[in-house]
């Protein structure tokens, strides 16, 4: 037990296992190893539906029929676009801007454009439209930022392109094929919502104080921007690269649990089993590797979880599985975040409509520990 722990015995450092609120947009079971979208396993979302139907589950409160996502996909097909303001912004960025950087800018730069920008933020009809926007343009802004930090111009993109297939096309240029929109759809379900992990939360505290939507989202972007957050699935892979073959596996492994080096991809706080989203995306990222005839990231993979496992009872996170995928998929590391951000937007919107349709300001207390009732010295005597 921590110092602060004993000494404050109603604190807990970084609010573990406090609750801060009500929600039914998702269930982390930690004993079960389980996830639940509204009810629904996240593993049946990822192999039978699609981050469209997915999206339209958190934002609507259920599951679509057939001329509900017919009618969603044609709304979000037409709102793709950006404004060429957002362009005109990320060309005015550095070119060593990180792509975290772009995206929280990009959609600061597009708030002001939206038809519901001055709906007052307890509007929730208006909500769910921002909230349709905000998904749609997520996939163009990080392709199309992409593209622009290479010194291309964007791509329009194809309103008949769901998210995962826009985001391929306009990273590589060419048309995807159905094994790598499946690939990267199934790791956007799987990114979609996590409960009240920081970024959510913060969002969450945003649109508390009667924000926008739009804040919201920029808040929890740049949250996620923190390693402690996001970023584990890029530096999952530069260890996998690093590793570099299936034969230098174990021996790595076992150096770095000897001399305690930090071994990315592995734990997560909310799961005592293991990440539930970790088996799915383990399957979907080993498959791809078949398919592309490059079975050596998943034979690496496969090492380090038997070690991981077997020594210190340690699972993949979904960040693990999910870095090997995108490297197969030729998606640059630095873009593997701003694709957490492509899918986890959906979660941020449905948390902010939640927070706005029942709000309370969130304001928790402090426990000072600072100087008290000290006497002032006027300047000239200090």
């Amino acid at each position: 037990m921590s110092a602060s722990a004993t000494q404050y015995p109603n604190y807990s450092p970084g609010l573990e296992g406090i609750p801060a609120g009500i929600s039914s947009i998702s269930e982390i079971d930690s004993d079960r190893s389980s996830l639940q979208y509204r009810g629904y396993d996240v593993h049946d979302l990822a192999e039978f539906g699609s981050y469209e139907q997915t999206a339209y589950l958190l934002i609507h409160k259920k599951l679509p029929n057939a001329d509900e996502l017919k009618a969603f996909n044609e709304r979000l097909g037409a709102e793709r676009d950006v404004p060429e303001a957002v362009y005109t912004a990320l060309k005015a960025l550095p070119k060593a801007t990180h792509p975290m950087d772009s995206i929280r800018t990009a959609y600061s730069v597009l708030a002001p454009f939206d038809p519901d920008y001055t709906a007052p933020s307890t509007d929730i009809a208006a909500n769910i439209r921002k909230a349709e926007r905000i998904i749609a343009k997520a996939s163009t802004m990080v392709g199309n930022g992409h593209r622009i930090r290479q010194g291309l111009e964007p791509i329009k993109p194809d309103p008949s392109h769901g998210a995962a297939a826009n985001l391929l096309h306009l990273i590589t240029g060419t048309d995807p094929i159905p094994a790598t929109v499946k690939t990267m759809d199934a790791s956007m379900t799987l990114y979609a919502e996590h409960g009240f992990n920081a970024s959510t939360f913060a969002c969450r505290v945003t649109c508390s104080t009667l924000s926008d939507l739009y804040s919201g989202i920029v808040t929890g972007i740049g949250t996620l921007r923190g390693p402690l957050h996001g970023g584990a699935n890029e530096e999952a892979m530069k260890m996998i690269l690093e590793i570099g073959t299936p034969e230098n596996a174990e021996a790595w492994i076992r150096d770095a649990l000897a001399t305690k080096k930090k071994i990315m991809g592995f734990g997560h706080r909310e799961y005592k089993k293991g990440d539930s989203r970790a088996f799915y995306m383990g399957k979907v990222a080993k498959e791809l590797g078949v398919e592309k005839g490059n079975t050596k990231y998943g034979e690496i993979a496969e090492i380090l979880e038997r070690i991981m496992r077997d020594e210190k009872g340690i699972f993949p996170n979904v960040d693990f599985p999910a870095a090997y995928a995108y490297y197969l998929l030729d998606i640059p590391i630095d873009l593997y975040t701003p694709i957490f951000v492509v899918a986890r937007v959906a979660g941020y919107s449905a948390h902010a409509i939640e927070q706005l349709e029942n709000n309370r300001l969130i304001r928790p207390k402090a426990i000072f520990n600072g100087d008290a009732n000290l006497t002032y010295v006027p300047l000239s005597e200090r």
